[in-house]
């Protein structure tokens, strides 16, 4: 019989909670049960197998250091080391930028494409969930949708996106700000 996605929440909880009194076969099983999902959400952003690699083992280093602040009532824990796992994507992406002299990753494809990142990441231990999302983002106009997924998915900063869509800054804030709230309106209505 396969485990519920809430006992699936539960067991990485308390996978967490051991792993942040320090007990390594918690942390090994943990490792283990995520270790899949979060590479695919960055070697989404990095789009590079290595570079992904390397950043997975300094994310199960910060996770390491950190179990021991996770608190089940903040989130559920796949969602907060998946939020360790991007970060550290993004910062290895804007860290080899800079390294590069290249310009910041206004080349990330946008419209349906964009989408697959759910597929990969975000929502992959929940097919209710990600139905529900991909619906409400769909729901947004294209524009919209795509400056949503660019800032929370791509870690893109609003200077990045203004100068993509050649608005000011105030203008994509405005946009991010309207389209997050119809969009978490979708989400509490489905």
């Amino acid at each position: 019989m396969s485990e519920t996605p809430a006992d699936d929440r539960d067991s990485l909880a308390v996978l967490l909670e051991r792993a942040g009194a320090r007990e390594r076969a918690a942390f090994e099983a943990l490792y283990q049960a995520v270790s899949g999902k979060l590479f695919g959400v960055q070697l989404r952003i990095l789009k590079d197998r290595t570079l992904a690699e390397d950043t997975l083992q300094e994310t199960f280093l910060k996770i390491w250091e950190r179990a021991a602040s996770y608190d089940r009532k903040a989130g559920a824990p796949l969602s907060w080391m998946i939020a360790i796992a991007r970060n550290a994507a993004i910062d290895r992406l804007r860290s080899k930028e800079d390294r590069l002299g290249k310009a910041s990753v206004t080349e990330t494809e946008t419209g349906e494409d964009i989408l697959q990142y759910l597929d990969g990441g975000i929502t992959a231990g929940d097919p209710v969930e990600a139905r529900a999302l991909r619906h409400c983002l769909n729901g947004l106009e294209e524009q919209a949708r795509d400056t949503v997924v660019l800032a929370y998915c791509y870690g893109f900063s609003r200077e990045e996106l203004a100068e993509r869509y050649a608005r000011p800054v105030g203008t994509i804030k405005t946009w991010l700000h309207r389209s997050l709230k119809t969009l978490f309106q979708c989400l509490e209505g489905d």
